[in-house]
């Protein structure tokens, strides 16, 4: 998958009006992603996707491996995409869920181990419920 293409879902499947809007959805998630896991892990969920997509996990981020919420991963998204929270917690499952079906299994499940699902205020299980329904088309019952 190309840029335009991984673009183009991204779009389509949020219904946003231009390519500067889903562009911003993918890089306030991809970007605050980067900053909360290891850079490792990063470069590995990095390397399957477009050259212009990787930039936000690796290149954009100063700091990878800060220690934060859902919560506050929410409101950082929702700060960079200009988007209310329940839309920025939305967008970003979106965006999960393609950069899911580009990645190895093995990348994406070292994702999923960065993150705590169990705690109250580390749910980041949120962040994979599309993921976890079966993906976009299942979700869509498509």
């Amino acid at each position: 998958m190309d840029f335009d293409e991984f673009t183009g879902t991204i779009q389509h499947r949020l219904e946003l009006p231009g390519t500067g809007e889903t562009v911003r959805a993918i890089r306030a998630t991809l970007s605050t992603l980067g900053q909360r896991i290891p850079a490792g892990a990063a470069e590995d969920l990095a390397a399957s996707l477009p050259m212009e997509i990787r930039w936000y996990l690796t290149g954009a981020v100063h700091e990878h491996g800060q220690r934060f919420d859902w919560r506050e991963f929410v409101a950082r998204v929702s700060d960079i995409e200009n988007a209310d929270a329940a839309d920025a917690a939305y967008h970003a499952q979106v965006v999960v869920d393609l950069m899911h079906s580009q990645v190895p299994a093995s990348d994406f499940q070292q994702l999923r181990d960065q993150l705590p699902e169990d705690e109250d205020d580390e749910n980041w299980g949120k962040l994979f419920q599309l993921v976890d329904a079966g993906g976009w088309d299942e979700a869509r019952g498509e």
